[in-house]
């Protein structure tokens, strides 16, 4: 069977109330699927209009569904009259069957009643009063019911992904708070070697921190942005790590020939070894973010997509950059706190489950430099439609 493309849409309430992590754990680890893409919209009201259209012309759900649905969308998603628009994450998600897996996963309408076993069920309600009539609707997500819906549904959402997506600074609720601070969280690649629920636990744990998630996207990191993002790193992993190799080496060619260095040989493992140990140290970074070697890399390819996939993330608030990094935990993860993210998900310093800016001007150079406000569902849409 042929790979196929899926959606899921997380409505505004899900993402004020947090359940972001909780939704994309379940929907990677019982799908089995893959996350290709991922991006924040503010949905305009002609986005919204269209979409809410689209859904009562979808003869494949029954009529009343059709139009509690589109009511829904219309009172949900629809921007305030000063401008400010509510939050809709689209995941997009690629793999064999990959429509009726997340049908699955995500379950019907009615789970809420007496299920847990799908994300309806855990995040959605569906209450009905004694005469049937449905007096409180909450579908948590949204998703394609069959191939020809998602493609259409898919279209639309990719006209607007410019115009309506992106990172969203006029998003309700954020736009109320002054002294607003962005920083940038990058979920690492070993969390996605497998489709697992860490990805969603991760930013399960983030959401501790109070701030709003603005932007997102599924990155496949060139060389060209690693070396760029990781490059103020080189000198130092030249200096302090390079140091400790030539302290190392010298120990060890004392037990191998049995004397001390000459100063003539340590100065001269310093310029030699110890810039060749940093700086292969700083290949392992870029190696394990992009899946690449660099130096086995031609220049003309450097701007091509890596190897491996990590996802950013841009919160937003008060005091961001803190918050964000007392949840990610130090470095080390053996010196991280219970509870923190390194300290749940990290292997040793570089295998450290996730990246976070440390100060508001980094943020925004990091944030420039992978680009999260940049569209890539319509390249996506156009991979499989066009």
């Amino acid at each position: 069977m042929s790979k196929e493309l899926g959606y899921v849409l997380v409505t505004p309430y899900t993402l004020r109330k947090s359940r972001t992590g909780g939704v994309i754990g379940r929907l990677v680890s019982t799908t089995g699927l893959d996350l290709v893409a991922a991006r924040m919209y503010g949905p305009s009201q002609e986005l919204v209009q269209r979409y809410a259209d689209l859904i009562r012309s979808e003869e494949e759900v029954w009529p009343e569904m059709r139009e509690l649905l589109a009511d829904y969308i219309e009172r949900e998603f629809l921007p305030q009259e000063d401008g400010h628009v509510h939050r809709v994450l689209m995941l997009l998600f690629e793999g064999e069957d990959a429509v009726q897996k997340l049908r699955d996963a995500i379950g019907g309408f009615e789970d809420s009643v007496e299920s847990a076993d799908t994300i309806r069920g855990t995040y959605g309600d569906f209450i009905k009063d004694h005469d049937e009539h449905v007096t409180y609707f909450e579908p948590a997500v949204l998703a394609g019911p069959t191939r020809e819906i998602v493609r259409d549904t898919l279209a639309l959402w990719a006209e607007f992904s410019e115009s309506d997506g992106g990172i969203l600074d006029n998003a309700i609720r954020l736009a109320e708070h002054q002294n607003v601070q962005k920083t940038l969280v990058i979920i690492k690649p070993d969390n996605f070697t497998f489709p697992s629920s860490r990805p969603g636990n991760i930013i399960d744990l983030f959401s501790r921190s109070g701030l709003r998630l603005i932007g997102a996207k599924v990155l496949r990191m060139s060389l060209a942005e690693a070396l760029e993002f990781y490059g103020p790193v080189q000198p130092v992993l030249r200096d302090k790590l390079g140091s400790i190799a030539v302290k190392r080496a010298c120990k060890a060619l004392k037990e191998e020939f049995g004397y001390d260095m000459s100063d003539d040989v340590i100065e001269a493992l310093d310029g030699t070894l110890g810039p060749s140990f940093g700086d292969h140290q700083f290949y392992s970074i870029m190696n394990f973010m992009t899946g690449q070697w660099a130096p086995d890399v031609r220049e003309e390819d450097l701007d091509k997509e890596g190897k491996v996939r990590c996802m950013p993330l841009v919160y937003a608030g008060e005091n961001a950059v803190e918050k964000i990094r007392a949840i990610l935990g130090p470095t080390d993860p053996s010196k991280a706190a219970p509870g923190s993210v390194r300290k749940e998900f990290g292997t040793d310093i570089m295998v450290n489950a996730a990246h976070a800016s440390d100060s508001p001007e980094n943020a925004l150079r990091e944030i420039g430099i992978v680009k999260v406000a940049e569209d890539t569902i319509k390249r996506w849409y156009d991979k499989y439609y066009n």
